[in-house]
């Protein structure tokens, strides 16, 4: 089995979609997609491109005959899911290989790579909240905020571009648009 590291990440619902419906493109593009996440986890927890192989493997059966049982049901992201099974199947083999070597103390840096991973899944869903909150802030402040933070661009800037007569009023609208911003993020 070879894997395309530079594939697009297709959608959950496309995933599900496609798995139910038989699609091999569907599969292939779950493989791609995440198995570079799942080779990194396996990397850095005693194992090789090998064992990652094989556990990704194992983590889209799961997937697979959950789906195609009607007994999935997300309540994550699907890359989620997928690293959770994953990370429980490579603790199980290694909890078993160190049954075999009586030697645990291989394997204590697994726990704080995993913590990394959900924090980052937790800012992940943060920059979506903050997404969704910035795509329904409406215009001028949209563009405002983008321009300012994103673009760096510089008050003086945004004074000109959208005619402002001086940087204080330019200031006072910004501040407005990010209290609209954050009242927007802490609802979604």
């Amino acid at each position: 089995m070879s894997f395309k590291l530079n594939s697009s990440v297709p959608t959950d619902r496309e995933v599900v979609l496609g798995i139910l419906n038989n699609s091999e493109e569907a599969l292939n593009k779950l493989y791609a997609g995440y198995y570079p996440m799942v080779l990194q986890f396996i990397l850095n927890n005693n194992g090789d491109e090998d064992d990652a192989k094989d556990v990704y493997q194992e983590a889209i059966i799961v997937l697979y005959n959950k789906i195609k049982t009607g007994n999935f049901e997300l309540s994550s992201k699907l890359k989620t899911y997928i690293y959770s099974v994953s990370r429980r199947i490579w603790l199980k083999k290694l909890a078993q290989h160190s049954k075999k070597t009586n030697n645990i103390a291989d394997f204590e840096g697994v726990l704080v790579v995993d913590e990394d991973v959900e924090q980052r899944e937790q800012k992940d869903l943060q920059f979506d909240k903050m997404k969704v909150a910035l795509e329904s802030l409406g215009e001028p402040c949209k563009t405002i905020i983008q321009d300012f933070y994103i673009n760096s661009l510089s008050m003086q800037d945004i004074c000109e571009k959208f005619g402002y007569t001086n940087t204080d009023n330019a200031k006072t609208q910004k501040y407005k648009c990010l209290q609209r911003l954050k009242k927007l993020f802490f609802q979604s």
